[in-house]
C-alpha cells in the first residue's frame, strides 16, 4: 500500500510540474504624450517651443531558454500588463520608455491567438527573441512641429495606445524521432536502454504521464534526440484522456517511431488505429518518416515474425526486445538513415 501511494504522489508531482499548456492576457504599456510647452526664463520670456517627446510604451518580449523544459512557471501570470512610458515635458526633456517584460519560454513553444487560434510566433532556435506585443510609441512634442510659418505651435501629438489580448502558449517537445504507441508498448523501457534517461517504468498503463527526451548516442560520437510521447488511446485525437496534449507533442519530429507490444492481441490493428488517430488529429503527420518496431519480440518466433513482415509490406519493420537487446543496434541504424536522408 505504500508503494501504491508513493507512486501516486511522484506521478501527480510530475504532472504538476511539466506545464505545456497556459493561457495569459498580455497588454503592452501606452506610449507617453509629447509635451505642448515653451521657453519661459528670466530674461527669456517669450522663448519657442521646448516640449519634449513622450516615451515609448514598454514590449512584451518573448525568448527561448534552453535550459527550460516546462511553461510552469508562466501557469500563475493569468495578466502581464507592461509599462507605459513617461509624457515629455519642458527643456526638451524627452519621457521615459517603460521598461519591457521578457517571458523566457522552453524551445518549441508555439504562441496563438486565444480567440482565433492562429499562430503568432513559434520559437524553435536557442536564444530566439520576438516581440509579441509591441509597446506603444511616445507622442512628439511641439518643437517638433515648428515651422518657418508657424514659430509657435500650441499643440503635441498624444502617446500610441497600447496593445492587448489573450493569447495562449502550448509547448510542443522539439525532438529527431518521436516514440508513438499505446500505453504499456514499450517506449520508456527503449528510451531507458538507448540513452542516459530515466523515465518511469512500470508493467501497467500509463506510468509516463510527460514527454521524456533522450540523447540515443549513435557511431563515432554522432546522436540524435529521442522523445517518449505518452501513450495514445483510441479516440485521442477528440481529447479523449488528454488526448490533444499528448498528440501536440508529435508533431515537431522528424522520424516517428511507431511502437507495438508483441504481446498485443492484434498488432495491425493496433497500428491501423494509431495511424487514425493521428490522422483525425493532423492529417500532415502522416507524412513523416516512419518505423515499425515491434517490441517485446522476445515472446514471438521466427514463424510470427515473418507473417508479420508479410503483413507490413509498405513500412519497414524491426524487432526488437530492449530487455534481450534485441535488434536495438540495427534499430538505431535505421532511425538514423531515416533522418538522414534527403
Amino acid at each position: 500500500m505504500q508503494l501504491h501511494f508513493g507512486f501516486c504522489f511522484n506521478k501527480k508531482e510530475k504532472m504538476a510540474n511539466f506545464i505545456d499548456y497556459v493561457k495569459i492576457f498580455c497588454r503592452s504599456g501606452k506610449g507617453g504624450a509629447g509635451s505642448s510647452h515653451f521657453r519661459r526664463e528670466k530674461f527669456i520670456p517669450n522663448g519657442g517651443p521646448d516640449g519634449g517627446n513622450g516615451g515609448r510604451g514598454a514590449h512584451i518580449i518573448v525568448r527561448t531558454n534552453p535550459q527550460m523544459w516546462t511553461l510552469l512557471h508562466l501557469k500563475y501570470k493569468k495578466h502581464i500588463h507592461a509599462q507605459d512610458g513617461t509624457n515629455g515635458s519642458g527643456a526638451l526633456s524627452s519621457g521615459a520608455n517603460g521598461e519591457d517584460i521578457v517571458l523566457e519560454v522552453p524551445l518549441g513553444t508555439v504562441i496563438k491567438d486565444a480567440e482565433t487560434r492562429e499562430v503568432l510566433i513559434e520559437l524553435t532556435e536557442p536564444n530566439q527573441e520576438c516581440i509579441l506585443f509591441r509597446g506603444g510609441r511616445g507622442g512628439l512634442g511641439n518643437h517638433n512641429f515648428k515651422t518657418a510659418t508657424n514659430q509657435a505651435p500650441e499643440y503635441a501629438q498624444p502617446g500610441e495606445g497600447c496593445l492587448e489580448g489573450w493569447v495562449i502558449f502550448e509547448l510542443k517537445v522539439l525532438a529527431d524521432v518521436g516514440l508513438v504507441g499505446f500505453p504499456n508498448a514499450g517506449k520508456s523501457t527503449l528510451l531507458s536502454v538507448v540513452s542516459a534517461a530515466k523515465p518511469e517504468i512500470a508493467d501497467y498503463p500509463f506510468t509516463t504521464l510527460v514527454p521524456q527526451l533522450g540523447i540515443v548516442n549513435y557511431r563515432d560520437g554522432l546522436s540524435f534526440c529521442m522523445a517518449d510521447i505518452p501513450g495514445i488511446i483510441e479516440g485521442a485525437a477528440e481529447g479523449k484522456g488528454l488526448g490533444h496534449r499528448f498528440l501536440r507533442h508529435i508533431e515537431r519530429n522528424a522520424v516517428l517511431l511507431f511502437m507495438i507490444s508483441a504481446a498485443s492481441e492484434n498488432i495491425v490493428k493496433e497500428y491501423e488505429i494509431l495511424i487514425h488517430e493521428l490522422e483525425k488529429y493532423n492529417p500532415e503527420l502522416l507524412d513523416k518518416k516512419r518505423l515499425i518496431a515491434i517490441s517485446k519480440s522476445d515472446l514471438i518466433d521466427e514463424e510470427i515474425e515473418a507473417w508479420y513482415q508479410k503483413e507490413f509490406k509498405d513500412i519497414p519493420i524491426i524487432f526488437i526486445s530492449s530487455i534481450m537487446n534485441k535488434n536495438i543496434d540495427v534499430l538505431k541504424d535505421k532511425l538514423w538513415k531515416l533522418l538522414n536522408e534527403v
